[in-house]
């Protein structure tokens, strides 16, 4: 049975979790949010799309895979009104930012800068970014309802039409 995660975790705050399969440990670290009406001609199928950066470091001697939907975990956003929304939902899919899509696996003593993207109504920005770890623990961000972070400038040079 998974231990307790920590509640309440802010934007730039980590946590250790376990990768995928259980197999070795990652601190994940989301970073920054922008919230963009377009990216490049992709537009979402609601009002913005939610991008945020985190940051996944390996620290065990071993690789560890990010857990992802296939594993039962990875990425999803909490709306405010209580809302669970699965990564890569409306046209989110279509979202990429090549300084921020690093892939699943993390080899040991390094780290990568990934994204999670969502497609949202106004009324979902400002919601709860959860991870589901490898032994289905999850761990919640409170994100600001405003772009914040340190990538925030490359991630909309990325973005731009």
């Amino acid at each position: 049975m998974p231990a307790p995660a920590p509640a309440g975790l802010q934007l730039g705050q980590v946590t250790e979790t376990v990768g995928a399969d259980g197999a070795g440990r990652l601190e994940i670290t989301p970073t920054s949010i922008v919230y963009a009406t377009a990216s490049g001609s992709d537009k979402p199928t609601k009002d913005t799309f939610a991008f945020i950066v985190y940051k996944a470091r390996a620290t065990t001697a071993v690789a560890a895979d990010q857990a992802a939907p296939i594993d039962s975990g990875g990425w999803s956003w909490v709306a405010p009104n209580g809302q669970a929304i699965a990564q890569g939902n409306g046209e989110a899919y279509n979202v990429v930012a090549d300084s921020f899509n690093a892939g699943r696996t993390v080899q040991p003593g390094t780290h990568v800068l990934d994204a999670a993207v969502f497609d949202l109504a106004a009324a979902q920005v400002g919601g709860t970014l959860v991870y589901t770890d490898g032994e289905g623990t999850a761990y919640r961000w409170t994100i600001p309802k405003t772009d914040t972070g340190p990538e925030v400038g490359q991630i909309k040079k990325e973005l731009a039409p």
